[in-house]
C-alpha cells in the first residue's frame, strides 16, 4: 500500500513507497495545467523529495486523460508582462530544480503533453509513455513560441527534430517521440504504471550512491 505523506495541497499528491517518490499532478479538470499554483506546489514537494534520505527515485505522473496541457493560457491572457514573467521563471525553476535533483526523476506520461508539458517530460532524466500518448510543441500556433519548452527539447532530442516540432506544432505519437529520443519507452496504457514501478524498483536495487555519482 502507498502511504501519502502530505495532503495539504490536492493540485500535486505526493508519496512515498519502498523509496520511490510519487508525484501526481492531480487537476485534470484543468488538463493539469502547470499554474502558478501548480508549480509553487511541485517546487515544494521537489524541495522536500531532493533533501529526503528515504527517496532514491522519483515519479512524475498525472491525473486523467491529459498528463499537462502546458502552461494555463487563461493565467497567461489575464497576466500583464510581468506576471507573464513572474510564471515563465518560476517554471524554469521548477524544471532546473528536476535536472538538478540528486535522484533520478521518471516522467510517466499517461496521455497528451503539451507545450510546457512536454518540455516537463523533456526534462525528466528518463520517460516512459502510454502507446496513446501524443506530444507537441504548439506555441506556433496560439503566438508563444515555445522558446523555453525548446531547449528542454534540444537537449533531450537531435536539434533538427527539435526544430520540426517547435515550428510545426504537431502532435507526434508515442512511437515517433521514442525514435527521436524524447522518451525511453512507451507500453499499453494498461500496463504503464505497472512498467513504470519496475522501472523504478530496477533502480533503486541499484546502489544509491552510484546512481547519484552519474
Amino acid at each position: 500500500g502507498m502511504n501519502v505523506v502530505s495532503t495539504e495541497s490536492s493540485l500535486v499528491e505526493y508519496e512515498i513507497s519502498e523509496g520511490i517518490g510519487i508525484l501526481t499532478l492531480n487537476n485534470p479538470r484543468r488538463r493539469n495545467a502547470l499554474s502558478t499554483e501548480v508549480l509553487q506546489t511541485l517546487k515544494g514537494h521537489l524541495d522536500e523529495v531532493s533533501e529526503s534520505g528515504d527517496v532514491r527515485v522519483v515519479i512524475i505522473r498525472a491525473a486523467g486523460p491529459v498528463f499537462s496541457s502546458g502552461h494555463d493560457l487563461g493565467e497567461l491572457l489575464q497576466g500583464d508582462e510581468e506576471e507573464h514573467s513572474a510564471l515563465f521563471h518560476l517554471c524554469t525553476t521548477a524544471m532546473e530544480m528536476i535536472r538538478l535533483m540528486p535522484q533520478p526523476v521518471i516522467a510517466q506520461v499517461q496521455g497528451m503533453a503539451t507545450a510546457a508539458g512536454c518540455q516537463l517530460v523533456a526534462t525528466c532524466d528518463l520517460a516512459v509513455a502510454a502507446q496513446s500518448a501524443m506530444f507537441a510543441t504548439p506555441g506556433v500556433h496560439n503566438g508563444l513560441f515555445c522558446t523555453t519548452p525548446g531547449v528542454a527539447l534540444a537537449r533531450a532530442v537531435p536539434r533538427k527534430k527539435a526544430m520540426e516540432m517547435l515550428l510545426t506544432g504537431d502532435p507526434i505519437d508515442a512511437k515517433y517521440v521514442k525514435e527521436i529520443g524524447l522518451i525511453n519507452d512507451h507500453y499499453p496504457a494498461s500496463i504503464l504504471e505497472e512498467e513504470v514501478l519496475k522501472l523504478a524498483k530496477k533502480i533503486t536495487s541499484k546502489s544509491n550512491l552510484t546512481v547519484k555519482i552519474g
